[in-house]
C-alpha cells in the first residue's frame, strides 16, 4: 500500500500473493475498464487486451475463480463482470498505484488556497478548497472542521433588553459568531462590561475549547475577583456555549457533478440517494471524523459504512492541521465507488497539506 494512504483496511483476508499472474491481470483489468466506464467486461473482450495468450474459455474460468472469492459478480446473465465492494477494497489497498499531480494541478491548488486566504475568513478558504476540489475531482468536494478550533480575538456582551444578552465572539480570521443568552436575575449593566473585559484578558489567542478549559480551573478565582452574578453570566454565557467544541461545521461543493455520468434509472436513483445523504450532516460529519487521527488518506468505500449503504458511493478524506500539528478539520471528495482512486488519493492529500501550510502560517 502507498504511505500515502492509511490501512491497513480490511480486504476480506486475501493477499496479493493468492492471486497468479493472469489471475491479477485479468482482475486489474475488470477493475481499470469499471473506473474508466462503469461497464462490465466480458471475456471476449478481455482474451482480446492482455498481454498474453489466452482463449475467451480460459479467461472465464479465471473470472469464475474471482467471482467465487467474491471479487467480482455479474450483474446479469451473460453479461461480463464487475468488481464488487469487496473488490474494489482490495484493489485500493493490495494493488492500487498512487499517480502523482501534474505541476500545473499543484500550482491551481496552491494559487487558489492562497487567493482565499487573502482577506478572507477561514470558512472561505475551506469553501474554496471544497471547491478546487469538486472541480477537479468531478465530484462533491467537502470540508468539516470544528468551530471550537478558531482562535479568538475578542469576545463582548451586549444587552438587548432586561432578561437577555448577545454573545458576540470575533475570531483572529475575522469571523463572526454570536449567540442570545439569557441573563441572571438582577444583574447591573455595569456587569456586562465588566465580564466583557474580564474575558478579553483571558481569551485572547485561545480556541473555544482552550477558553473554556482556563475559566473551568479558574472558576474559584472567578468568584473571588467578581461577584456571583456576574460570574454566573460568564459561566452561562461564554462557557457553556464553547463546551460544544465537537460542534462541526460541513462545507459541500460539487453536488451537480454527480449528474454528469448518469447513464441509466439506477444511476439516478444512486444519486438521489447520494443526495440525500449529503443533506444528513450529522451522518457525513461522523464519517469524516473517521478519517481524522493520523497521518495519510482514508478511503470509505459503499456498504461498509452506513452513511452510503444504499447509495455505493466512495469518500477519499485527510485531515489537515493548525501550526501546532492539531488536527482541525478533514477534507475529501464523495462520489460513485468508480472514483478515479489513483488520480484523486493525491489531489486530497496534497489540498490537505496546503490548508494546512495556510493555516500554520508556514
Amino acid at each position: 500500500m502507498n504511505s500515502m494512504l492509511r490501512g491497513p483496511q480490511d480486504s476480506g483476508g486475501l493477499a496479493p500473493s493468492q492471486l497468479d499472474a493472469r489471475s491479477r491481470e485479468i482482475f486489474r483489468r475488470i477493475i481499470d475498464s469499471y473506473l474508466a466506464t462503469g461497464e462490465p467486461l466480458g471475456s471476449r473482450n478481455l482474451a482480446r487486451i492482455i498481454p498474453m495468450t489466452l482463449s475467451p474459455a480460459s479467461v472465464r474460468n479465471v473470472m469464475a475463480d474471482l467471482e467465487q472469492a467474491g471479487l467480482i459478480y455479474s450483474p446479469h446473465t451473460s453479461a461480463g463482470r464487475l468488481p464488487t465492494e469487496a473488490g474494489l477494497r482490495f484493489f485500493v489497498d493490495s494493488m492500487l498505484e498512487i499517480g502523482d499531480l501534474a505541476a500545473d494541478e499543484r500550482s491551481r491548488i496552491e494559487a487558489q488556497v492562497k487567493q482565499a486566504a487573502s482577506g478572507r475568513t477561514l470558512d472561505g478558504v475551506l469553501e474554496e478548497a471544497s471547491a478546487l476540489l469538486s472541480g477537479l475531482s468531478r465530484g462533491a468536494g467537502v470540508v468539516a472542521t470544528s468551530k471550537a478550533n478558531g482562535r479568538l480575538k475578542h469576545v463582548e456582551f451586549v444587552a438587548l433588553d432586561t432578561n437577555r444578552a448577545l454573545v458576540v465572539l470575533v475570531g483572529e480570521d475575522g469571523s463572526l459568531e454570536n449567540r442570545v443568552v439569557q441573563l441572571p436575575s438582577g444583574l447591573p449593566p455595569s456587569a456586562l462590561v465588566e465580564a466583557t473585559n474580564y474575558l478579553n484578558a483571558r481569551i485572547r489567542g485561545r480556541t473555544l475549547g482552550e477558553a473554556r478549559a482556563e475559566l473551568v480551573s479558574a472558576r474559584e478565582a472567578i468568584e473571588r475577583e467578581l461577584d456571583s452574578v456576574t460570574a454566573s453570566l460568564i459561566e452561562g454565557g461564554f462557557a457553556n456555549w464553547a463546551g460544544g467544541g465537537d460542534d462541526k461545521h460541513l462545507i459541500v461543493r460539487g453536488q451537480a457533478n454527480l449528474l454528469e455520468d448518469v447513464k441509466a434509472a439506477e444511476d439516478i436513483e444512486r444519486i438521489r440517494l447520494l443526495f440525500a445523504d449529503l443533506e444528513t450532516q450529522k451522518e457525513v460529519i461522523d464519517l469524516l471524523n473517521r478519517a481524522e487521527g493520523g497521518e495519510g488518506v482514508r478511503i470509505f468505500i459503499g456498504s461498509e459504512n452506513r452513511l452510503f449503504s444504499l447509495s455505493g458511493s466512495s469518500m477519499i478524506a485527510a485531515p489537515f492541521r493548525d501550526g501546532s500539528q492539531r488536527i482541525v478539520g478533514v477534507l475529501g471528495v464523495i462520489g460513485p465507488t468508480r472514483l478515479n482512486y489513483s488520480r484523486i488519493v493525491p489531489m486530497v492529500d496534497y489540498t490537505a497539506k496546503v490548508v494546512s501550510k495556510m493555516i500554520s502560517g508556514s
